[in-house]
């Protein structure tokens, strides 16, 4: 499995909507709102063979409200 997070940045007002649209959508395993340039906090786990970019742009970037992301990928949990 390959795991990452995602900060994202949502328009004004749809951090909420966001959130539980990520939370519905069932990819992201934690979800976390936070202060600062981004609005939420999110991690990922995808098979080993799949491709974090596709992933990002065809199941994450297509939700409604986010305005920008920014992906953090992880190589070792210690």
């Amino acid at each position: 499995m390959k795991t990452f997070f995602m900060q994202i940045k949502c328009d004004l007002g749809k951090s909420y909507e966001v959130a539980s649209a990520l939370a519905d959508a069932e990819i992201a395993s934690e979800i976390y709102s936070t202060a600062g340039h981004y609005d939420l906090l999110a991690k990922f786990y995808i098979d080993d063979e799949d491709d974090v970019g596709h992933f990002v742009n065809e199941k994450v970037q297509i939700i409604p409200g986010i305005k920008d992301t920014f992906t953090v990928v992880t190589f070792r949990a210690f």
